[in-house]
């Protein structure tokens, strides 16, 4: 559940830190007082879209912090990507210049990992929430999500879409067998010719090598025998006398060691130098024969490397490449692959779309139930409510069936759609009680109402308090309301006011002790002059709610 908000510089905020309970807690207040911002600074920290507007005037940005108990759900999530489980503290920052940044736990998060998170951990109904009810799409999120569907509808979309793709891509190959014929075809020719040529890059930069040597063979030999010529020469020979000289020489002085030997090293190395001058020359091949069959080979690599177009080193990557789009057309191009690929995810698409609509119909016979059970307390007695599942024929990507939520207002009267006849009344009743029986199945430990008693009043609105005050007996719920009623059934209320400093309008919060409360609710009930019998009124409320 929350446990504590902190605002800053937030619209109308300057400051507040808040302490929340557990329960249904009522928000009050004057019209334009800031019930609303609340619940807007919690959408924000959640992962909401937020803009520059949101700061409060002549400030450089606005700041919010919520922090939330952890329970096992709560703390995989954390682990999970990589966050500290052992809290949740959920941060948000927005400047002037409309930049966001985000902390979950004191570490850098997105936007899209607060919205997971806050998924988790809080359920936010607006004003104009039953009005998203007469939508076909909301309708069916909704019973999927009553259902645990949620994941398994995803899972339906995904394989109906692969399902289409390969019936698009089935007809599109039929359309163009032809040409897919030819290119495979040519495709299979120039995958041969490669391996045929067998090409491979360590040989070929061995054949190079090869190549260089036999090409220059006569002038590797003529290059050896100079140098030989040169090392048996009188310059060598007039070395080796220096040398035996300086040897003499270092018997009567010692310092002529050094330069005495490295002559000697170098006269040594010389004559390893000649040694394997030889045996080079001894060896140097000249033959004919193997240099023609050489430069046939570089020939055949050369002129199969510019028929594709690329370097000789490239031919592996060519050859795997077309391989790969020859394979890409057996897979993708034949018709009677891809008609057996296409009945094979129709197949899958209709047994995950059949678990789908089981849990679909079981979700509906409960939804359907436990609304027109509520019904019964809203002013709309003998009224009945009914989650009807229409088949589809040829199926959909959301399923095998449409989800058309189904109204009837009064006793007697036929179900129709509820887009077609509810009243605006109606609706927000009818919108309330969907909302609040689906927010007692949902596993989310806070929910947030606000403003979603509006059009409604007097023993409906008592019965719809009644309704928030027993889901408070199992979790944390807010509601932002302007009805006596609903906030006389809450375990605990604040009183939210603005008030001017230095010329500046602010919002803030008190937290209302017995007294407070009464006196708040006779507002709520009497207007600006509050007599003693609104009091009474406010009292005797209270007393009946059990508060």
């Amino acid at each position: 559940m929350l446990r504590r908000l902190y605002i800053r510089d937030f619209v109308i905020v300057d400051q507040l830190e808040l302490d929340f309970a557990a329960g249904f807690g009522a928000l009050t207040g004057e019209t334009g007082a800031g019930k609303s911002i609340l619940v807007d600074a919690l959408s924000i920290v959640l992962g909401d879209k937020a803009g520059s507007e949101l700061v409060r005037a002549g400030q450089a940005r606005c700041e919010v912090s919520a922090e939330f108990d952890v329970d096992a759900t709560v703390a995989a999530w954390l682990q999970a990507n990589d966050f500290d489980a052992g809290e949740c503290l959920l941060r948000r920052a927005i400047d002037t210049g409309g930049r966001s940044r985000a902390w979950i736990n004191g570490a850098p998060a997105t936007l899209a990992q607060l919205r997971a998170l806050g998924e988790l951990l809080c359920d936010i109904h607006g004003q104009h929430a039953h009005q998203s009810l007469l939508r076909a799409e909301a309708q069916r999120a909704l019973l999927d999500a009553q259902g645990e569907a949620t994941t398994l509808a995803r899972e339906v979309a995904a394989a109906w879409r692969d399902w289409q793709k390969l019936r698009e891509a089935q007809a599109q190959a039929e359309r163009d067998a032809a040409a897919s014929s030819q290119e495979r075809e040519l495709l299979d020719w120039q995958i041969r010719e490669l391996d045929t040529l067998a090409f491979d890059i360590d040989r070929w930069r061995e054949t190079e090598a090869e190549h260089r040597r036999l090409a220059n063979g006569a002038a590797l030999i003529a290059a050896a025998e100079a140098a030989l010529a040169a090392l048996d020469g009188e310059a060598v020979e007039a070395l080796t006398q220096v040398a035996a000289r300086l040897k003499d020489m270092v018997e009567v002085d010692e310092r002529l060691a050094e330069a005495s030997g490295l002559l000697d090293g170098a006269l040594i190395g010389l004559a390893e130098a000649a040694h394997a001058l030889r045996r080079y020359r001894d060896r140097v091949d000249l033959d004919p024969e193997r240099l023609a069959e050489i430069e046939a080979r570089i020939d055949a690599v050369t002129e199969l490397a510019r028929k594709h177009r690329v370097p000789p080193e490239e031919l592996p990557e060519c050859l795997a490449r077309l391989q790969k789009r020859a394979a890409d057309l057996a897979l993708f191009a034949d018709p009677a692959t891809l008609a057996a690929r296409a009945d094979e995810a129709r197949a899958h698409y209709l047994a995950l779309a059949s678990r789908l609509s089981d849990q679909r119909c079981a979700a509906a016979e409960r939804l359907s139930a436990a609304v027109s059970a509520a019904m019964q307390g809203l002013a709309l007695a003998g009224g009945r409510f009914e989650v009807a599942l229409e088949a589809l024929p040829d199926g959909a990507a959301h399923g095998l069936e449409n989800v058309v939520f189904m109204i009837a207002a009064n006793a007697g009267q036929p179900l129709r759609p509820l887009a077609k006849v509810a009243s605006g009344g109606e609706l927000s009743r009818i919108g309330l009680a969907i909302q609040v029986i689906a927010s007692a199945r949902a596993g989310v430990p806070t929910l947030i109402f606000d403003e979603v008693d509006v059009g409604i009043g007097g023993s409906v609105a008592e019965v719809v308090g009644r309704l928030l005050r027993q889901l408070g007996n199992e979790r944390q719920v807010l509601c932002v309301t302007h009805l006596p009623q609903v906030a006389a059934q809450a375990h605990w209320q604040w009183s939210i006011s603005k008030h001017q400093v230095d010329g500046v309008t602010l919002s803030s919060v008190t937290p209302l002790n017995e007294t407070g409360r009464i006196e708040e609710i006779a507002r709520m009930l009497g207007g600006i002059e509050i007599g003693e019998t609104t009091r009474l009124h406010a009292r005797e409320m209270l007393e009946r709610a059990g508060t």
